[in-house]
């Protein structure tokens, strides 16, 4: 039986993960024993000197001095050993290395959205290869979420207007879950994706077909774009009302907007409501879309455009 098993965490599965589990372990025992300790001492004194006749009376003594020492002085050092190395890990896990690779992370509601600057990839999944340090700078482009994968022990609140930053290195391939721990809206239970951690030469592979896109169509490119920039979270392609309008049998309508002006819907009607939702907001909805102004591709932008053309009335 492993530690993980043992104190039932999950699997271990980065670098800090087992000096985590071990300080836990340490809290937990210690813990353990102090209200096994303090419980029957109470019930020892308890029975002992338990009144057994109107003739008993209490003892004369009032503090013992050297007792009162020690149990100020155990504790205080028991903290002391707790805070040092509670510390001393929580800054390994506040400063990545210097060699770390770095991946933009942007949440919204309700999805993950990953960059790689150096690659020029878009992903709504996070894919790193093992042994390798990963420094995710994140932030929020409505409300605040919490970045968490469980088997890495990294946890980290993902904020609107500012950059947050967490570090993990998987020791090996294996796809693990990532969790928003930060109630962020009627749908923040569905706020979930992965981290697939490959090896070097799988990681190379997904890099050198693009993040997993290959040669396709722009249509089925722009179905993999709507999923991964977040669109699904707010609009269906079969007609089911959500927080916005649905795709389905929206190219070539007219659509009307809360000011009473309407419009057709066209290539440059959906380029505008994506980089700049607010200047059209449709009727019987609230502005709640983020412009992606500056965080789309215009390759990804047209894919998108097509996408929306191919969904059936």
């Amino acid at each position: 039986m492993n530690l993980q098993d043992l104190i039932g965490m999950p699997n271990a599965a980065s670098t800090v993960a087992q000096d985590v589990d071990e300080l836990y372990l340490f809290i937990l025992v210690l813990s353990v024993i102090s209200f096994v300790g303090i419980i029957g001492f109470m019930l020892w004194y308890v029975v002992k000197y338990r009144q057994q006749s109107e003739n008993d009376k209490t003892s004369p003594m009032h503090h013992n001095t050297q007792l009162e020492i020690w149990w100020s002085v155990i504790p205080s050092v028991l903290l002391v050993v707790i805070f040092i190395w509670g510390f001393r890990g929580w800054m390994d896990m506040q400063v990545p290395p210097d060699d770390s690779m770095e991946i933009r992370v942007t949440a919204r509601q309700w999805s993950w959205q990953f960059d790689y600057p150096r690659d020029g990839i878009v992903s709504d999944k996070l894919v790193v290869p093992a042994n390798k340090p990963i420094k995710l700078i994140m932030s929020a482009s409505d409300v605040i979420h919490s970045f968490y994968v469980p088997e890495f022990r990294v946890k980290k609140d993902v904020l609107p207007g500012r950059y947050s930053v967490v570090w993990f290195e998987a020791l090996e391939p294996g796809t693990y879950n990532v969790f928003c721990t930060e109630y962020c809206g009627k749908d923040h239970s569905r706020m979930i994706t992965r981290v697939e951690v490959l090896s070097d030469d799988d990681y190379q592979q997904w890099i050198d077909s693009g993040g997993g896109l290959g040669d396709l169509p722009m249509h089925e490119l722009g179905a993999i774009f709507f999923q991964r920039y977040g669109c699904n979270q707010c609009h269906s392609i079969d007609g089911a009302a959500n927080t916005g309008p649905t795709f389905q049998g929206l190219w070539g309508r007219d659509e009307q907007f809360t000011d009473g002006s309407s419009a057709p819907v066209d290539e440059n009607y959906i380029r505008e409501s994506i980089l700049y939702p607010g200047n059209k907001v449709v009727k019987g909805y609230q502005n709640k879309m983020p412009s992606f102004k500056g965080k789309i591709k215009d390759k990804q932008l047209d894919a998108i455009i097509e996408y929306i053309k191919s969904i059936e009335q």
